[in-house]
Order: C-alpha cells, then structure tokens, then sequence
C-alpha cells in the first residue's frame, strides 16, 4: 500500500483536501506548488514558479494552473477547480478524483463514466520544466482533451488583474506555443508530446480568491489570463506529456524525459524517505556551481544561520557527505567575504547575524564527527582558525568578547537572534546583551577549536582556547543560572529575562557544555515541564508573561505570537539530543513516541514534509511556511542518533 494515498472521500471533501499541500521543486530555485486537489489557495501556489534575476530576486508564477477538459460525445467534463469570490468553486474538478497517490510522483486518478485519466508530475532537475504525464487508461468511445493554461506571469508577493498591457501575442512552435504577458519576462513554452491544435481564445477570469490570504489578512483576488485552449485526441491507453518550460522542449523525446525524471525518484514509502525526499527539495544549485540551503518554501532564501544550523542533518545524516561539503564551499566562501569586510559574492542573506560563525563552527564539528576529527582538520581547519580570530579581535560589529570571556551581542533596536520577529520596526523579543544560546555556542566552539588545535599540533593556541573556556565556563554559570534550576534567557546590564523559553536547551545538547550533570538535568526537566510538545519544543512557557501560542490572523498578530509560545520542531532535535546525552538508551522509547508525532504530519500540511512551526496548544495545528529546513534537518538527525543508540 502506498504511503501517501489519499481515497476519493478525502479527495472530495474540500474541507479535508484544500488543506493539504504538495510541493516539487527542480533544485534549482524554481517550484510547483498547489493544494492535493489542483486548487491554488495561496499567491505563492503556482504550476510552474520560478526565479527571474533580470527582474528582482523573488520568485514569479508564470503559469499559474491548468485546466483539463475531457470531451466525449459532445459533452465536456472540466476537471479543474478555483475558488472565486462569493465562496464559490467551480468548475469542480474535484468530484471525478477517483484518488491521489504521491509515492514516487504526485499521480491523480479521475473517472468520469467509462473514461479513467491518469495525470502525473513531476518537475525536471535543475531545469525550470514541469512534465505533466496524461494516461486514457480506460474508455469506451473516441475522447478529446482540452486543456486551457491560467498564466500569471507576476511575483509571489504581487498579484496580476486585468489590464490592456499585458500581451496577447503568442508563437507557434513545435507541438505548441510560446507567450510573454510582459517585458522583461522569459518566454513560457507549452508544448505536447503529440500534435494538437491550439484555439485562440483569449479572456481574463476574473475574481479568483486565495483564501490562506485571507487567513493572513492580505489581499487575497486576482485576475488569470487565458489565451486560449489546446485540443487533441487521445486513444485508450496512449500517453501525452506536455511541457511547460521557459525554454524549447524538443517534443519527440518528451516521453522518455518523462521516464528518465521518474526513474531518479526515490520512494515516498516511509517517514524517512519522505524527510530524505523533503531535504532534497532545498538543495539550490547556481549556473556559476554554488550550493546552498534554502531556508523553506515557498517564501525563504538561502539564510546563513538557517544554512549551517539545517546543513548536517540534511546532508551528513543521510550519508550526503559529498553535498555538504559542497554546501559549505560556497559558505566558506561567504563567511571569508564577511570577514574580511567584502561585498558578498554568494547567495546567502543575514551572514551579519552575529551568532552565525557560532552556528558554523557547531556545523563543522558534525562534520568532524561524520568524516573524522583528522579529516575535518585537513578540510576546514585553517577556516576555523580565521573565525576564531576574527570573533577574538573583536572585528564583528555585534558580537565581542567581554572581560569575563562571555559574548556579548546588542539587541536592543534590532533582532539578532532565531527570534527576529518584528512589528512597527521594532524586535518583539529584544534578546539583548549576554544570551545564553550565544554563550553556550562560544563556549562550545573554545573547546571544540582547542581539540583541533591539539590534533593539528598547535598547544600553545589549545592551551590559550582552553584557559578560555574555563573562563567562559565559570562566568557562564555565574550569569545564567538561577535559583529556580533553569537558565536566563538573557541577561543585559541590570536586566535578567526570566521568561522561561527553550534557548537554554543548547547548554545541555551541545558536546561541551558549561553545566554540571546535576545542572543539566534541572535545566531538561524544566523544558520538559513547560516547553514539551509532540511538535517540538514551545518558544515560551504557558507559565511566562506573554504566551501566546496561537499563529493564527492578521501579519501584525502572528508577528507577536510568533516566539511567545509557537513549537518549533528544529528546537526539539535538540532537546532530544540532550535526552540521549543524559539519559542514554532508557529514554529510546520516549523519543521514537515523539518521532509518531512528526510522522503524522506527512499526511498533512504540505504533504511528506514538516512546516515551519506549530501552535503551542492542542491541537498543535501546522502553521507558516509549508517545508522548512531546520525542522526537517533535526528530524533527520535524531533519527540518526537513535539509530547509533539502538546499535550501541
């Protein structure tokens, strides 16, 4: 049985269907997303969205969706579906889904009669093409596909209404057309497999609503541009592929395309293929060779914190060694430029977030423990010693050693840290001064340096890296813990937060912490107590001032509900981590109950994949963007650490 099936009841049942989501995306920055049930509930939804550099660094839906109409005696069988203003659904495609499977490709079987069409899809690899697959797989009478393309050619973040500019003109071209709305656009290319014969029929539809926008208190109509339809015939058990590209396809080998991009699938059949399939969909791979991260769909970009936090678990505990080191080429090359005060070269935004050369020496330290402690010296070890003097000197403009060896960071005007929500400008969390995170990361990258110095030979740098981190580790607890058995969660001048949030966790995950064993408990238990959810941890205790665990309304409301209590699933790796650092294999059974409740969100949300938070409360709906990389990278990593325990 497949993993991801959904039967026709849930197909038909809008209310249980237009929730779910589907991505695929080429590796290269461009995405197909839409709901399980053809029906684009989001500006960002689109059949073929990709990046147009020669116009601004966002993605564009260029085509937007497409409509098949299977003809027969006559009579016409739409089996699209959009949602117009008024509440109202048409043409209702939805009701011949006989049902969707998504194990190697999305595949959606409809019925109508005697007639059974199968469409599959799938997006070509680092090409910005979509293949769409239709099969007759059953008929009775001569039948005729019609197929009519809703073009949007728009940003992500616009929309598109009727107006007298945009263009009409189309091309002939092999099997198909060719059309441009506007200037400065490529040209999109939808061709056929087979002849077929395109009528010119040009119209606006009008009024078609998105109502996650709703949801978000955005503008939520627009206008889609049809130019006309393709016809063609289509005999039982033939096969048709069409191809929306912005380059020419050649048509006579569109079909073994088809087969070719199938075959390089691997199998949604378990939880863990859908994460490995899931972290494949960040990977970007530049024209000029560069790779990175991106942050999640369908709205992120390459984010360096994000990027080094997600790159181990996406790659390493895959056994995509290869594709890390790759990765970290191009990050290596960033973080060099920042350093040395260069206009960046690469793709990668906030490198100026003062924890991110914390979050990369963390990042090579799982390489070590991957690749060997010798091989990571040999690959990264020079780049480590060039953070580490750069943090030392002093030379980031937020981020300096005080006299008691901690780091210190200001937050005040400006968010510098994960929690970077802000509204009218200003931080809704202004962490600022001395924030345990930073310092357990600090104290983490002295020691970890100081035993790659000692490997590399150099005892006078890992004697000075030493003393330091004893420094750091006595100052810490001298700063941080409290009374009550947990961790502020930062500590500015006079100002000591005690809101209960689940930074604090990094002090017991990572491999050299500033804390006693007794200590780590204390500072676990209370996590457990407060921020434990099946999603991952809470960003803020219910006990707190502020919890607000709900990310539901307006932008400015789920600004503010944003780290006051949402669950977050990357900071649940971690937790996990320090359970089977404390607890060894009697917590084994704890954590695989908790893996049961990432593994029910395949079948939902954006299928086969984790979003990018939860709501803190039951019932811990998924919430913002619709595939994130941390979350899925921690997942895959726990996995990867039970699986070494269950060995043990």
């Amino acid at each position: 049985m497949s993993y991801l099936k959904f039967e026709k009841a849930l197909m038909t049942n809008l209310q249980e269907s237009l929730p779910r989501e589907l991505l695929r995306t080429n590796r290269s920055g461009a995405y197909s997303c839409s709901t399980i049930v053809d029906c684009n509930t989001r500006k960002y939804h689109g059949l073929l969205v990709v990046p147009v550099p020669e116009l601004d660094d966002d993605n564009h839906v260029l085509l937007s969706s497409l409509d098949v109409t299977v003809v027969q005696h006559g009579a016409e069988f739409n089996m699209g579906l959009h949602k117009y203003q008024g509440n109202n659904y048409s043409p209702k495609g939805h009701k011949y889904i006989k049902e969707f499977d998504c194990n190697k490709v999305p595949t959606t079987i409809y019925r109508v009669g005697g007639v059974i069409l199968k469409k599959e899809v799938v997006f070509q690899h680092y090409e910005d093409r979509i293949l769409i697959r239709y099969t007759l797989v059953d008929a009775h009478s001569s039948t005729i596909l019609r197929i009519r393309p809703f073009l949007a050619f728009r940003s992500v973040r616009q929309f598109t209404h009727e107006n007298s500019v945009a263009s009409r003109d189309y091309q002939s071209v092999d099997n198909g057309i060719k059309t441009c709305m506007y200037p400065g656009y490529p040209e999109l290319f939808m061709q056929f497999s087979k002849e077929n014969e395109f009528m010119f029929k040009p119209d606006w539809y009008r009024g078609v609503e998105y109502p996650k926008e709703q949801e978000r208190g955005y503008a939520s109509d627009e206008d889609l541009y049809v130019p006309g339809y393709f016809e063609l015939d289509i005999k039982k058990g033939e096969s048709i592929v069409f191809a929306a590209s912005i380059s020419e396809s050649s048509t006579d080998t569109l079909n073994e395309l088809f087969d070719t991009e199938v075959d390089k699938r691997t199998p949604r059949d378990n939880f863990f293929h859908c994460l490995v399939n899931a972290a494949h969909q960040f990977h970007i791979h530049e024209k000029n060779d560069d790779r990175y991260i991106l942050a999640g769909y369908p709205w992120f970009k390459c984010r360096a914190r994000d990027m080094f936090i997600s790159l181990p678990g996406l790659t390493l505990s895959i056994e995509e060694q290869y594709y890390y080191e790759l990765v970290m080429k191009t990050a290596q090359k960033g973080l060099d430029e920042f350093m040395e005060g260069k206009p960046l070269s690469v793709k990668i935004y906030e490198m100026e977030q003062p924890d991110v050369p914390l979050w990369a020496i963390w990042c090579l330290q799982q390489y070590a423990k991957e690749a060997g402690m010798q091989k990571c010296l040999e690959m990264y070890g020079p780049f480590m010693k060039r953070i580490m003097t750069f943090i030392e000197k002093g030379n980031h403009p937020n981020l300096k050693i005080m006299d008691n060896a901690l780091v210190y960071t200001n937050g005040t005007d400006k968010a510098v840290t994960w929690m970077n929500s802000t509204v009218n400008g200003k931080p809704v969390v202004p962490r600022t001064g001395y924030i345990v995170e930073f310092n357990a990361l600090w104290y983490n990258a002295l020691k970890f340096c100081a035993s790659i110095a000692i490997l590399a030979k150099k005892n006078k740098e890992a004697e000075h890296l030493e003393k330091m981190a004893e420094k750091c580790r006595k100052s810490f607890l001298d700063m941080f813990m409290n009374e009550y058995g947990y961790l502020f969660d930062y500590v500015g001048g006079n100002d000591k937060d005690w809101s209960v949030r689940p930074n604090m966790i990094f002090a017991v995950a990572l491999d050299y912490s500033p804390l006693e064993q007794d200590q780590k408990k204390s500072v676990l238990d209370v996590c457990t107590r407060e921020l434990l959810t099946p999603k991952g941890l809470r960003s803020l205790s219910p006990k707190s001032g502020g919890y607000n665990p709900m990310y539901v309304g307006p932008q400015p409301q789920r600004d503010y509900a944003y780290h006051q209590g949402t669950a977050w699933p990357w900071l649940g790796g971690f937790y996990m981590e320090a359970c089977l650092k404390l607890y060894k294999r009697t917590r084994l059974s704890f954590i695989e109950r908790q893996m049961v409740g990432y593994e029910d969100e395949m079948l939902n949300h954006c299928i086969g994949t984790i979003p990018e938070l939860f709501d803190g409360n039951p019932p811990f709906n998924g919430r913002g963007a619709i595939s994130f990389a941390m979350n899925v990278a921690e997942i895959l990593r726990t996995l990867e650490l039970l699986e070494k325990y269950n060995f043990k």
